[in-house]
């Protein structure tokens, strides 16, 4: 599906080219088309891995249309010297350029951000890591689990004298997809003013710590085991109803006493020994049973509608239902896809709205599913300056597909 990007998206006329694979980087550069930026997602013969990764979809990775939207797809051998100058041509028009591959790897592709700057001094150059260019691992592969794992998030997850939990989601992929879409913008807007391109370095690494700053924070005297979560009680979290489990925060005095309202439990409400957090998680276990007693007589989904506004909740559903929940379907978050693989999908569109009214044409953005492997080459070898003797010889001899 081939719709143009809305001049008024706040990176129309960006040139992206994504060199990555997997999640993190893609998922960036995804962001950045979302926002109106032209991206070429640039791939080996064999493809982004991420294509090959299992799915239900029977010709196509879920995974691969849910992260590489809102791009063209070039496929190019760039271990071949006509494949690297087809690069070079790129570059000399890009504005952005995102990989991922670890240190090293760059310099023997001649890619790393000094040759490349030479040919484009305004190139903006980003290198997704799994732990940054530095240090003892700064070759080591990195991936979501991996990191989670490293830097105590399963640890975190862990039931009471229970084993490490992943978070599965890849959360610190797309925690770093967020970080290379918001250091790029940045950068883009220095260039404003300084006319000259830089180097950026994400790291999954950094994007597993900055996810943590809350427990990140070890004052001078304290022991190096200490909790370090904000454990708010019992009461915030998801508890059985009956049928199926609610989501329930009430933090505040005002949510508290809301739900000790509903629940028929106002003796609690202004209890002395309940009226903050910190006494309510104290006492949590007098507390949570006389709650679940009382979401007992109700399921959640009653208890949803029942609470409203004044008690911050959600029942727990599957993410199937978010295709046509309503406050989805308001904010225009999903919208219709067309692969030649794949066939007709719905996937998630746009997750800001830039402009004014959500109807506006401005919000639609530039709709355009994952690219097949090679789909867009012809069209963007052309563009480039290649004429279609030229283009026919690159896919003949495989440069490019």
């Amino acid at each position: 599906m081939e719709i143009e990007t809305p001049a008024q998206l706040p990176l129309a006329g960006v040139k992206v080219l994504d060199l990555s694979a997997y999640i993190a980087g893609p998922y960036g550069c995804a962001l950045l088309g979302d926002m109106g930026a032209d991206v070429i997602k640039v791939e080996p013969p064999e493809g982004d891995n991420l294509r090959k990764y299992p799915s239900t979809l029977p010709t196509e990775s879920r995974a691969f249309l849910g992260i590489n939207r809102n791009k063209r797809g070039l496929c190019l051998n760039l271990k071949d010297e006509a494949g690297y100058e087809v690069l070079v041509r790129l570059v000399r028009e890009a504005d952005v350029l995102v990989h991922n591959f670890r240190p090293g790897v760059p310099e023997r592709l001649r890619i790393d951000f000094a040759t490349l700057a030479a040919i484009n001094p305004r190139l903006i150059y980003c290198a997704m890591t799994g732990y940054g260019a530095a240090g003892p691992m700064a070759r080591h592969a990195g991936y979501d689990q991996v990191l989670q794992s490293m830097t105590g998030m399963c640890a975190a997850q862990a039931k009471a004298d229970g084993p490490p939990e992943v978070l599965y989601g890849s959360v610190v992929d797309y925690y770093g997809a967020a970080l290379i879409s918001n250091s790029v913008s940045a950068a883009l807007y220095q260039r404003e003013k300084t006319g000259r391109g830089q180097a950026i370095e994400v790291s999954l690494l950094g994007s597993a710590l900055a996810m943590q700053s809350a427990r990140l924070v070890w004052a001078e005297g304290e022991p190096r085991r200490i909790e370090r979560d904000m454990r708010s009680g019992g009461i915030t979290g998801i508890h059985p109803t009956r049928e199926g489990h609610l989501y329930i925060s009430a933090n505040t005095p005002h949510f508290w006493r809301a739900l000790c309202g509903h629940l028929d439990l106002q003796d609690l409400a202004d209890h002395p020994d309940y009226d903050t957090v910190k006494k309510r998680a104290a006492q949590a276990a007098v507390l949570v049973p006389l709650v679940r007693e009382a979401l007992a007589r109700a399921s959640a989904r009653e208890w949803a509608e029942r609470f409203g506004q004044s008690v911050p909740c959600a029942e727990v559903r599957p993410v199937e239902d978010m295709f046509d929940h309503p406050q989805v379907e308001a904010m225009g978050f999903m919208r219709p896809y067309h692969s030649e693989k794949a066939g007709n999908y719905l996937g998630l569109a746009q997750w800001a709205q830039f402009g004014g009214a959500v109807q506006d044409e401005v919000h639609a953005g530039a709709v355009r599913a994952a690219p097949g492997l090679g789909e867009h080459s012809r069209t963007i070898l052309s563009a480039l300056g290649y004429t279609a003797d030229e283009i026919d010889q690159l896919l003949h001899t495989s440069v490019v597909q």
